[in-house]
């Protein structure tokens, strides 16, 4: 018969074991949840960038008010347009239906043979060879909270035109450029001649009154037709294209033409000409519906253009390109109304629509590139909407060398933001993703043989007593904060280094000849079971006097052997540059980090080998050192591969040692003397700066999904290596 006491009992245990496994499966469960809800937040994030852009007409009507369209404007929301036309009026109107606002008559002197635009900035070239710079902007106001624009005319250089051609030729094409202070205008005239102007400009603080002075003028006789110009925001280039596919770069100083010229030969004709945003970059659009990027570029001790990328989308003639304001995209329109959305950085071919099936002679950008308004040949105005968050992101972008803007060749840069408004954003994940293996190999050379050759002396070799001090106190050394290890690395290892430079790679060959040296005269000492398993505490003095003497021989080393000065005989005679922080620093201190991970896995594996199988080699008679070569280190091996693989993993993910002891240069240099940036450390540093949803901080969620799946299958991959080293062993 049952006791009863003891069935309640046995229920109570039952009980609590069930509630016991439950309550280990939720939590097991429940981290799972946790990662994969991680895992999908970050892909929440990153998609939106991969998405395609769209571009839809929103809106089409015949163009408010009289005469042919000259020019097209948008304020900041697209909501108005401004319209040049040829009769000489400005016309304010609503882009959703095209009802006039505002109609400005100029009353200009003569008629308008040509307009060029910069930004808000509109110049009109006259018949009497003067132009005439107009500044449309609009003020906001909220009246009964109801946002209001009220559209001005501004008048940069005065109300009157200025006369840029004294001969008083009719001006073909125009272009002009205007700075606080300076102003530049260059034309074409109809009698085959290149007029460019340099004016300083003044404004009064009290009346708000503006003055004009003419700092210089010169002019260029030309041969033949020109199609399109462009002058540079530095007013130092003066672009020019005629017959043939010639592309003409003209070098002006503060006097104008300097005489210099350059000739591009390209193979088909050139119909328009435009600056990307900074200036750097020239866009020619040609006959065949291709568009070149022209970039200039370092070369023999001057500077000269360099074809970069093209975009073809169409086969019919270029007939506009409308730049963006604040990015590197542009839109290109052709002869048959095709418009295409591309973005130089990417070399990207985002959207196309085709609404007007005729010739598009006008295009402009809202400031925000979310609108765009069309004119074509037909006097019809197209508005369309435009989805393009993020033209910046391509699989080139991210993973391959790309030319940007300033540099000499292509190259993997990392350079999220600058202080000009014109900077070029470089996202290339190459130089991070570098950065992040840079710094755990040389983490991993140094921990590596001094964390596994310890497990080994630990685990069968150490007196037992040592042992029971020796592996707690390593593994509390994981427990010490990073940033401690950082700080002390960024402010003292790094300087100590390269103070004693010589010293550092001295102790490379002292430490190894001291130890033999040591072996030796241990065969000279008697009785030395005594101090069986203890061999470890005698050579911690030893290794102390070892680094001294490395410390003490560093700079006679250095002035013996490299003329006073590693560092610099390094720069002068084998061309290495030296940053304090570096990759042999972060060796050293993340190394020293991840030497209690690999040691406290790689001693379980090796202490845990079963002890028959070491007794069973001795009684054989291997030694002790065979017994560990050739039966614990294969038995363990899988333990042991497991440790490297969580301390890689664990050197992939730090974050603060390399945070305060890399430098934080993106750069792709395996030299153990040049720093890094490693995926972590950029999260640490740029994630609290980037604004949120924006290109760059999507980009760095893509980094930190990158670094995710990468510790994550590492450390998977070293956790079923245990799980299979502890079966392995449990049926033994």
């Amino acid at each position: 018969m049952k006791n009863p006491s003891l069935q309640v009992r046995y229920n109570r245990r039952a009980f609590k074991d069930r509630l016991a496994r439950y309550f280990v499966a939720s939590g097991g469960i429940s981290v799972i949840i946790a990662i994969l809800l991680i895992f999908f937040y970050l892909l929440y994030v990153v998609i939106p960038m991969f998405e395609p852009a769209e571009i839809r007409e929103s809106a089409s009507y015949r163009a408010p008010g009289d005469g042919k369209t000259l020019q097209l404007g948008l304020e900041e929301q697209g909501t108005v347009g401004v319209r040049f036309t040829s009769e000489g009026h400005v016309i304010f109107f609503k882009t959703d239906s095209g009802k006039i606002i505002r109609d400005e008559n100029l009353h200009l002197p003569a008629s308008i043979t040509s307009v060029a635009a910069n930004l808000n900035l509109v110049a009109l070239a006259l018949e009497n060879g003067s132009v005439l710079a107009i500044r449309y902007k609009f003020d906001l106001s909220y009246p009964g909270d109801v946002r209001t624009l009220t559209p001005v005319l501004d008048y940069p250089l005065g109300k009157d035109p200025l006369v840029l051609d004294e001969s008083g030729a009719a001006l073909s094409h125009i272009d002009i450029q205007l700075s606080d202070d300076v102003v530049g205008v260059a034309a074409t005239t109809n009698d085959n001649r290149l007029v460019f102007a340099r004016y300083q400009r003044e404004e009064s603080f009290i009346s708000g009154d503006i003055s004009i002075e003419l700092e210089s003028r010169s002019e260029q006789p030309f041969q033949g037709e020109i199609y399109a110009v462009a002058l540079t925001p530095g007013l130092d280039h003066f672009y020019a294209s005629a017959e043939n596919g010639r592309l003409f770069d003209y070098s002006l100083d503060e006097d104008g033409f300097d005489g210099k010229k350059r000739t591009y030969n390209l193979e088909h004709k050139i119909t328009r000409l435009k600056l990307l945003l900074g200036g750097s970059s020239l866009l020619a659009g040609m006959e065949n519906g291709e568009v070149q990027q022209w970039m200039s570029v370092r070369k023999d001790g001057g500077r000269e253009l360099v074809y970069i990328r093209n975009f073809v989308k169409n086969r019919q003639a270029v007939s506009y390109i409308a730049t963006e304001q604040q990015r590197k995209g542009f839109a290109v329109a052709d002869n048959r109304g095709n418009i295409t959305i591309n973005y130089s950085t990417s070399q990207r071919t985002l959207a196309s629509i085709n609404t007007a099936n005729t010739l598009v002679d006008q295009m402009a950008w809202s400031p925000r590139a979310q609108n765009l308004i069309v004119s074509d040949s037909n006097n019809l105005v197209h508005f369309y909407k435009v989805d393009n968050e993020y033209p910046e992101v391509s699989w080139d972008v991210l993973w391959e060398k790309v030319w940007y803007e300033g540099y000499d060749e292509a190259d993997y840069i990392w350079q999220s933001s600058a202080s000009t408004n014109e900077f070029e954003a470089k996202f290339s994940l190459m130089p991070l993703s570098f950065g992040t293996i840079k710094a755990a190999f040389y983490a991993m050379i140094f921990a590596v043989p001094i964390a596994i050759f310890g497990a080994m002396f630990t685990a069968q070799f150490m007196a037992p007593r040592m042992r029971q001090t020796v592996k707690p106190a390593i593994e509390i050394m994981e427990a010490l904060p990073t940033v401690i290890l950082g700080f002390l690395a960024g402010l003292w290892l790094a300087p100590y280094v390269e103070t004693h430079l010589a010293g550092i790679f001295t102790l490379l060959i002292i430490l190894p000849v001291g130890f033999l040296l040591c072996a030796w005269l241990w065969g000279f000492v008697p009785n030395k079971s005594a101090f069986e398993g203890w061999e470890a505490a005698l050579l911690v003095p030893v290794v102390l006097l070892l680094i001294w003497i490395s410390t003490a021989l560093s700079s006679p080393v250095e002035t013996l052997f490299f003329n006073g000065s590693l560092r610099n005989y390094m720069s002068n005679v084998w061309g290495l540059d030296y940053d304090q922080r570096n990759a042999l620093v972060v060796g050293l201190i993340m190394g020293f980090a991840v030497i209690p991970t690999i040691f406290s896995i790689a001693e379980d594996a090796l202490f845990g080998v079963p002890q028959h199988l070491v007794r069973g080699s001795l009684a054989l008679g291997a030694t002790r050192w065979q017994t560990m070569t050739s039966v614990v280190l294969p038995a363990a091996s899988p333990g042991i591969f497991s440790a490297v693989m969580m301390g890689f993993g664990r050197a992939v993910g730090e974050t603060m040692i390399v945070l305060m002891a890399t430098g934080n240069t993106p750069v792709m240099d395996m030299s153990i003397f040049q720093g890094m940036r490693t995926l972590a450390a950029n999260l640490a540093v740029e994630v609290p700066e980037a604004e949120v949803f924006s290109t760059h901080y999507r980009v760095l969620f893509l980094a930190a999904l990158i670094l995710f799946l990468f510790t994550f299958v590492f450390n998977t991959l070293a956790e079923l290596i245990r799980h299979r080293l502890r079966q392995r062993y449990s049926e033994l």
